[in-house]
């Protein structure tokens, strides 16, 4: 995986335009200009390391060490022509590998249908799991198959689903005689089949049947997310203007953007709300949510219309976005010389000027995290709460971090300095890993309440 610098000049200070060129290339310091409407995009892309697995995969053509996309981008990405890179459509830049074949082959094979129409894809083309959940189609699952179908040309299966879970979400949602919010979306739904009446239903899963029984805080991020992808790959918009979508996420973000006793910009959520349905401890304000959320709201920006009833919306979008990116950025950030800060850090502080803003006991420190930390290189940590933070490396809240620029360039750049570094710990033999360190022991069972699925 390789950085991708959204324009930035050598000095990391962002370049000032008029208008944006892109959702995510815009100097945090006025999320207002966001409202206005993007320019194509100008990104130059440098890679960090070696392109091993890259290289692999593409057969005729790699690209040099460091090149601009504007010259390709209007021909791969432009509405309703298709990818070049890497699809079973391939006719112009490379040979598709094999493998590339054999997993569009197995999309294919997981295509769910309703009424004759694509509606998404499976968890899992498992059948030793049939009694579980794998066989329905989830929000966040669904989201890699989509853009994999975006990038292939294929975006009827994309509407399609965003507008069924939209349907969902306007269900009334009721857990043990308890009313979900009007916003939540489904974690994920299934077709069934009357063969008496041959007539097929969707049925949805809100957490009242998920293991834990734990509504899904991600799902409303991803479809927004997922929506703006769209949006962005077809250069249809009539999808986004359209009443129902202007609606679902004015309630989406209804849910997230209510005062409440909170202190934090950050979004309080339960353990087990994202990622996997499993206990791992993460609960409070996990990057991964935080990342997810400001993305969303960046999406949203974009896709609300500026009208009375979007118009407030979009006025707390902007609020919660510079409090959110400098709570993250300030808080979260761990490096070095952040390291050696909390190790010093005094506690009991009482007042606004204190120091430890969140009472961390020095103590709490593990030990691996010394040996972690590179000389250069950082990242975000999983969790900041009162008195406890969690210094665990979470992969999909720090990627998502670098993509939607909640990262600043300068911590982009640490973000894929510390994965150079510590690529063996990170990568291995396998993609990134979803969470480091692993635990052991009696931290495991403490921590994941004995579940074996997590071992």
């Amino acid at each position: 995986m390789a950085p991708i610098a959204m324009d930035v000049p050598q000095n990391g200070t962002s370049k000032n335009h008029d208008t944006p060129s892109t959702i995510f290339e815009i100097d945090d310091s006025d999320f207002s200009r966001l409202l206005d409407r993007p320019r194509p995009l100008n990104i130059e892309r440098n890679r960090s390391f070696d392109e091993r697995s890259f290289s692999e995969l593409s057969i005729t053509l790699s690209p040099p060490r460091h090149f601009r996309l504007t010259d390709h981008l209007e021909h791969l990405y432009s509405p309703g022509r298709r990818s070049g890179l890497n699809t079973p459509r391939s006719h112009s830049l490379f040979e598709p590998h094999p493998m590339v074949a054999d997993a569009w082959e197995a999309l294919r094979r997981s295509t769910v249908y309703f009424r004759e129409q694509p509606v998404g894809t499976i968890a899992a083309l498992d059948h030793s799991t049939e009694e579980l959940n794998y066989d329905q189609v989830f929000v966040r699952d669904f989201v890699p198959s989509a853009l994999a179908f975006l990038m292939n040309g294929e975006p009827e299966i994309v509407k399609n689903f965003l507008l069924k879970t939209l349907r969902l979400q306007s269900r009334e949602k009721t857990v043990d005689y308890f009313k979900l919010g009007e916003g939540v979306m489904p974690a994920s739904f299934k077709v069934l089949h009357d063969p008496v009446r041959n007539f097929e239903t969707l049925t949805a899963d809100f957490g009242e049947s998920a293991i834990g029984r734990v509504a899904p805080v991600d799902s409303g991020f991803w479809w927004i997310i997922l929506l703006r992808a769209y949006t962005r790959s077809t250069g249809d918009s009539s999808l986004a203007e359209r009443p129902e979508c202007q609606r679902g996420m004015r309630l989406i973000l209804s849910l997230c953007l209510s005062e409440g006793f909170d202190t934090f910009p950050t979004l309080l959520c339960a353990d087990g709300c994202c990622m996997i349905d499993r206990r791992m401890g993460v609960y409070g304000y996990p990057i991964e949510i935080q990342a997810l959320f400001f993305m969303a709201l960046r999406c949203a920006l974009i896709l609300l219309k500026q009208d009375d009833e979007g118009k407030e919306v979009v006025e707390k979008i902007v609020k919660r976005l510079h409090a959110l990116s400098y709570h993250m950025r300030s808080y979260f950030w761990l490096d070095l010389k952040q390291l050696n800060d909390i190790y010093r850090y005094k506690t009991e502080e009482y007042s606004h000027t204190a120091v430890n803003k969140f009472n961390v006991m020095p103590d709490s420190l593990p030990d691996w995290v010394f040996d972690f930390m590179p000389s250069r290189g950082g990242y975000f940590i999983g969790n900041v709460s009162p008195a406890k933070m969690d210094f665990r490396w979470f992969c999909l809240g720090n990627c998502v971090a670098i993509l939607s620029s909640l990262a600043t360039p300068e911590q982009s750049s640490a973000i894929m300095d510390l994965i150079e570094s510590r690529w063996q710990e990170l990568v291995g033999d396998m993609p990134l890993k979803i969470c480091y360190p692993a635990i052991e022991s009696h931290e495991w069972r403490i921590v994941t309440g004995c579940d074996p699925k997590n071992t």
